[in-house]
């Protein structure tokens, strides 16, 4: 039997691969489950520091399986299956790359958004496929949307259904760079690579205090950096920063 979810690692990369192609990678439980296990992977593996989610087949991901029924889409169903999987991401202390070609639609738009960076093929597209069937954005999209669009361009991208392309997507500041097809998964694992090599507990402590600024004042953020700065002050890889600066050569950060 085919597994819904491929993992591997290379060094401090690891990937996670969505793989129902012949259903467009639609999240059916199988896949759902298999994603929580590789999540779950990546926070045990000290070693892993990027990773990168994409898609087999023609795309990324084209949402929630239909084929379940509507009732995949009660507050208690997202609560219980997308919410844990997308906080995961979101308060994880390493960094997630989405890795979109062709459509990241539904769920597999919040995905692809929810990670800290997205990389898209020049074809690829996020997709609001919602208002077909008389539903709203699910998993956070409306306020991933919101957040990156503003009120009036999530709006419309909402009740319209359209699809966003790449290049829109990079202008609007929903994703970090388009790459021509052929070039996507070079480009994305590249771009993990010079991530994993930075110094692991400042990357956390940057991704926790972006994730935290919508609706804390400017007196607050302040606060907030000292109180991270504070602690990495003390740690052993400031030291070993500040060292290979004055000795002119490459840092060896190990995460403490």
């Amino acid at each position: 039997m085919t597994e819904p979810i491929l993992y591997e690692t290379d060094g401090p990369i690891a990937r996670i691969t969505f793989n129902r192609p012949d259903a467009f990678n639609a999240m059916d439980p199988g896949l759902r489950a298999g994603f929580r296990e590789a999540i779950l992977k990546v926070h045990e593996d000290d070693a892993v520091r990027a990773i990168i989610v994409s898609g087999n087949g023609r795309g990324f991901c084209s949402g929630t399986d239909l084929k379940e029924g509507l009732s995949r889409h009660t507050g208690m169903f997202l609560e219980q299956e997308y919410r844990p999987i997308l906080a995961m991401i979101a308060t994880s202390p390493k960094i997630w790359i989405s890795q979109v070609h062709g459509s990241a639609a539904g769920i597999g738009a919040a995905v692809a958004m929810n990670c800290d960076m997205m990389v898209m093929a020049e074809s690829a597209n996020i997709y609001m496929a919602f208002a077909a069937i008389n539903l709203i954005p699910d998993g956070g999209n409306t306020w991933l949307l919101h957040r990156g669009l503003g009120y009036k361009r999530a709006l419309q991208a909402i009740l319209e259904g359209r699809k966003i392309p790449a290049t829109e997507a990079v202008e609007l500041g929903l994703a970090n760079a388009v790459h021509p097809d052929d070039d996507l998964a070079a480009e994305t694992t590249a771009l993990a690579t010079r991530i994993a090599a930075g110094p692991p507990l400042a990357t956390a402590a940057a991704k926790r205090l972006l994730r935290a600024m919508d609706g804390m004042s400017y007196a607050d953020a302040i606060g907030a950096e000292a109180t991270e700065q504070t602690a990495l002050a003390a740690a052993a890889d400031t030291r070993e920063g500040v060292a290979a600066f004055f000795e002119k050569r490459k840092p060896n950060f190990t995460g403490t």
